[in-house]
């Protein structure tokens, strides 16, 4: 994206996979809920887990830089200098499962496709093309609108799937029969709901290509499912799948002292990552009343005690997040640079004032005295607003002030009841309601609710998805991640800035302004991260010492 490739021409393998690692054996996983559907490319449906596997894209992405990717699908690429144009030159021994070749017309194809019936991102990203054509046997040339310098990279992780494979079916239609793609594993078994396997193919057409050595190393793989997160413990427990990713710490003190960890049998590790940690936080929907009011948004976070529950329930294992890119160089410095300041200086008069005085620090406590404080402080903001605590109940103009948060597991949940006891000393009424994987689903990608959990990802080159994230056209989209309905022209202008930057230093920039916009805009109650992973592992796995920027990757791990 900006710079140059960290590997040279010629390079062995990734840095974080091992190309003499040993091939064969299954690798078993777990996921909760169920599915209905093996076209991950639709809004529709349930997908099932690890469809990543069986398709490619016309490059690779290398998970130990920001962003720099290599020959995949395609041995070639040009750009110009503006990049308003990219053409890729596919290899010519890459093949469908089914032996048929891939050729132009499959990725013509498929961004045409993506680009009508894709998911909200890839109608986005797609929808910033203005031509796309066959130049030669081998090679098709995109022509893209001005302003968006990401997007030669972003259109060289199209996924590519086969023409022929939709001549007698609908691509826009939710289907358990597997898509004709090309990836090194095809979909070898389905029980719909409850489990889906996979098995690799040997020989394969990128056996040899730099990017996938050390890779994709098991015979299979099996993704079971179960109803819940303590079901699926249990199974783990048992032996029933191999690794397991712990996001509760009460789970990581105290679940795993079991007779076969004790043994040796499982092993508790922990990667770190270099990547930013993301916004895992409760989005308050913008669309509907209170939270259309910044002074009620401001006042619900301050019922969250994060310092508390870091010491009572999670044993001090989590990080208060207070940037969107916390945790890395991306995250808003106090004070502002004078980059940032130009890029923010024309709207100063639509922005609070705090976003140029100080830093951005969620509001927090961590006993008693303080959480006084803080709701007392709460109470000014409901004040401001028209909000009167008369008989234990916030009203304003003979409306009761309350919200429903909506929870799919039982972590959410803990944190909805945290914010509900201390709320209601403010006379707020909150509706805890614990729904279905399916429902959750459902109800966030239409926007039903009034506040709802969510984590999203960051990158150590964060770009078009921010649009997908914040901006005023995603707000108004089915299935995009504005949860909140952010709808800001600094918010809109930031993102643009970020997706326009020729260098490193214009986009850490850029990330610095949207930042504090977003901190500032008080759309997400800001929780907590958790630096690293933390895996449970049954012993007979094995994985290469060096782990990448973003963190580990299981496609690189191999059976002992």
């Amino acid at each position: 994206m900006h710079g140059e490739p960290a590997l040279p021409p010629g390079f062995v393998s990734f840095p974080h996979a091992n190309p003499d690692a040993p091939q064969g054996g299954v690798l078993r996983l777990a996921h909760t809920g169920g599915f209905d559907n093996l076209n991950p490319f639709i809004v529709r449906g349930r997908p099932a887990a690890g469809l990543g596997f069986t398709y490619q894209s016309l490059l690779v992405r290398n998970w130990d830089e920001p962003f720099a990717l290599y020959a995949g699908l395609a041995e070639d690429v040009k750009t110009d200098p503006e990049r308003v144009s990219v053409t890729f030159r596919l290899n010519p021994a890459a093949r469908f499962h089914d032996g048929s070749e891939v050729t132009v017309h499959d990725v013509l194809f498929s961004y045409r496709t993506l680009r009508r019936w894709g998911r909200p991102n890839h109608r986005t990203y797609y929808g910033q093309v203005d031509e796309a054509k066959v130049v030669g046997q081998r090679s098709v040339r995109f022509t893209l609108q001005p302003g968006n310098r990401e997007l030669p990279l972003l259109l060289a992780l199209m996924p590519v799937f086969s023409a022929a494979d939709f001549e007698t079916r609908r691509f826009d239609r939710v289907t358990l029969d597997p898509l004709l793609t090309s990836g090194p594993y095809k979909v070898a078994e389905v029980d719909a709901g409850r489990s889906i396997t996979y098995r690799r193919q040997r020989p394969h057409w990128t056996d040899d290509v730099p990017a996938y050595r050390g890779r994709h190393n098991f015979d299979e793989l099996r993704f079971d499912y179960y109803r819940d997160g303590d079901a699926a413990l249990t199974a783990f427990l048992a032996g029933a799948y191999d690794v397991r990713l712990e996001t509760d710490p009460q789970r990581w003190a105290k679940a795993y002292d079991t007779p076969a960890a004790r043994a040796g049998d499982i092993r508790l590790q922990q990667f770190a990552n270099r990547s930013p940690a993301g916004m895992f936080g409760l989005a308050l929907n913008l669309r509907r009343p209170p939270f259309d009011d910044s002074r009620v948004r401001r006042a619900v976070a301050h019922g969250f005690d994060f310092a508390w529950l870091n010491r009572t329930l999670f044993f001090g294992a989590y990080e208060r997040t207070a940037s969107y890119f916390a945790g890395s160089e991306l995250a808003a410095p106090w004070p502002p640079s004078e980059a940032e300041l130009a890029l923010l200086q024309p709207y100063r008069t639509t922005l609070p004032d705090e976003l140029f005085d100080g830093a951005y620090a969620p509001p927090d406590a961590g006993d008693q005295q303080a959480m006084r404080a803080n709701l007392r402080a709460a109470q000014k903001l409901l004040r401001a607003a028209g909000w009167q605590v008369k008989d234990g109940a916030a009203t304003r103009d003979g409306q009761t002030l309350g919200f429903e948060i909506m929870a799919t597991d039982r972590l959410q949940e803990k944190l909805a009841l945290h914010l509900k006891r201390n709320l209601a000393r403010l006379g707020i009424a909150i509706d805890v309601r614990l729904v279905d994987s399916a429902q959750y689903a459902e109800r966030r990608a239409r926007f039903d609710f009034d506040a709802v959990f969510h984590d999203w990802g960051a990158s150590l080159s964060p770009g078009t998805e921010q649009a997908f994230y914040w901006s005023s056209a995603a707000a108004g989209q089915d299935g995009s991640r504005n949860y909140p309905g952010i709808r800001s022209r600094v918010v809109d202008a930031m993102i643009a800035r970020l997706v326009s930057a020729r260098t490193r230093e214009e986009l850490v920039a850029a990330c610095h302004a949207l930042d504090r916009v977003l901190q500032w805009g008080n759309y997400v109650v800001p929780l907590f991260h958790q630096p690293g992973d933390r895996l449970a592992i049954w012993n007979g796995l094995a994985w290469p010492a060096y782990t990448a920027a973003y963190g580990y990757q299981i496609d690189t791990w191999w059976r002992e």
